[in-house]
């Protein structure tokens, strides 16, 4: 889980090549059958320097930041996403707080143990602490937020905890689409969120 994955393979010699595949078919998508709302996401991006080499390495395959109205959002899913979450903002478009890996990596806890069967919950205060700290952090830098994650789809509890905390959006599965989607209405008329 925590290896060779997300933005280090982009700049990585091993993965090169196929990242610029990568690269290409996102400019085909944009450029050529023009789908300009494609949104980059960068998964796993560990530091900043690696956040300003994935970047580096767009760029040199034609996809830039900004050019063209391309926006760039990272994954939020290890700790140093939320710490630093300011200088992350300045260098990507939005967030999106992967909530499974982030829990695993704040508690040290993977989700598939069963010796550690009961220990996984996205409902620890230090999980709870890392996606409120994020979501604050983000709207403060105005960088669009969501979450991805199975929480909301779950637990009505937590999909109006994170619509208190600011939350831009939530990826819910669609057959709890319609329950989520009246809850977060509940939600947002019983309170406004967290200002800006």
């Amino acid at each position: 889980m925590i290896g060779f994955r997300g933005a280090s393979r982009y700049y990585s010699d091993a993965y090169r090549d196929g990242f610029a595949l990568e690269c290409r078919a996102i400019r085909h998508l944009r450029e050529t059958m023009g789908f300009t709302n494609v949104i980059v996401m960068i998964p796993f991006c560990r530091t900043v320097g690696e956040a300003d080499r994935v970047l580096e390495v767009m760029a040199e395959n034609g996809l830039s930041r900004g050019e063209n109205g391309l926006q760039v959002y990272v994954m939020c899913e290890i700790p140093s996403n939320v710490i630093e979450a300011e200088a992350f903002a300045e260098r990507f478009d939005g967030f999106s707080i992967g909530s499974n890996d982030l829990t695993q990596l704040t508690l040290g806890i993977d989700r598939d143990s069963e010796a550690l069967a009961g220990l996984f919950s996205e409902r620890d205060p230090a999980v709870l602490w890392m996606i409120e700290t994020v979501i604050a952090k983000a709207r403060k830098a105005g960088r669009k937020i969501g979450l991805c994650g199975q929480a909301p789809s779950n637990d009505p509890g937590f999909a109006r905890l994170l619509v208190r905390a600011g939350i831009d959006s939530i990826s819910v599965t669609p057959d709890s689409f319609i329950a989520v989607r009246n809850n977060v209405a509940e939600a947002e008329k019983a309170g406004s969120p967290a200002p800006a």
